[in-house]
């Protein structure tokens, strides 16, 4: 049974996930990849990526104005009821500005630092996923009613599916590289989506046995993490830490531990 407040904090996410989701979807110019409007497509992402926070820092402030706001783009408030929210109003921006349908709004609460209720929305996938702790994982799109969400039964690592991130500074996607190359050998095979809420919303859907990143934030993992552990996926980062920015994983029961063993036998975490 999920409590009142998480209720109410669980229903604003998905409202305010929604509607940011269509401004995104809808407002994107056809063209953006090569649009000659602003000075470059990027000031357009940008400005997206602004507004969409803008429209969910307001639309929650109106109902709860006591609550904080950590965001990507700049929210900071301290706020005094204890609930903090965690936006990434436009996780996967690269994909968004060359029209790839993997990105995604991702939203989380917490309350008294640990996330309570977590909400991804993928508009291009017409699929929207929620978790409140506890509570377990559930998600909506094609089909009908909400499914509940499970990650899948442990493969053996060589047959593992594994998805991961690369970062924008050249001298560190070169190490994430020579890692990945360390990797590709002992596992099924990696993919590369572009979107780490999105990556963490597949662990729990049973799309991917695993994912590992370095270099998250708090607003990129904070919903798809909770979503990943309550689909009964393990998370974190390396031994006996929690997901941290040196390091996230996520992963089925049965391949978590290989692979974080592998990752701390990589270096995956440093250059």
């Amino acid at each position: 049974m999920t409590e009142p407040l998480h209720q109410e904090l669980l229903t604003l996410a998905q409202e305010a996930a929604r509607r940011a989701g269509e401004l995104l979807r809808d407002g994107r110019p056809a063209d953006l990849a090569v649009a000659a409007t602003k000075s470059s497509p990027i000031d357009v992402v940008t400005e997206m990526d602004i507004a969409a926070e803008k429209l969910i820092t307001e639309l929650i402030a109106a109902h709860r104005p006591d609550d904080g706001f950590l965001g990507e783009e700049g929210a900071s408030t301290e706020g005094t009821s204890g609930i903090r929210w965690v936006i990434d109003p436009l996780d996967g921006t690269v994909n968004y500005l060359y029209g790839l349908p993997t990105w995604a709004v991702s939203i989380a609460a917490e309350q008294d630092g640990e996330a309570v209720v977590g909400v991804v929305a993928a508009p291009m996938r017409g699929e929207t996923y929620h978790a409140v702790r506890g509570g377990g994982a559930r998600a909506t799109g094609a089909w009908e009613g909400e499914r509940e969400l499970a990650c899948r039964p442990a493969p053996p690592l060589d047959q593992a599916l594994v998805s991961t991130g690369f970062n924008y500074v050249s001298e560190v996607r070169t190490h994430q590289a020579e890692v990945a190359g360390k990797l590709i050998p002992l596992l099924r095979d990696i993919r590369r989506s572009g979107s780490a809420a999105v990556d963490l919303c597949d662990v729990a859907s049973g799309r991917l046995d695993g994912y590992y990143e370095r270099g998250l934030h708090a607003w990129d993992l904070a919903a798809g993490d909770l979503i990943a552990r309550e689909a009964g996926a393990l998370t974190g980062g390396r031994p006996g830490e929690r997901p941290a920015h040196d390091l996230t994983i996520a992963a089925t029961p049965g391949v978590f531990e290989p692979l974080q063993r592998l990752l701390e036998d990589f270096g995956a975490w440093h250059d």
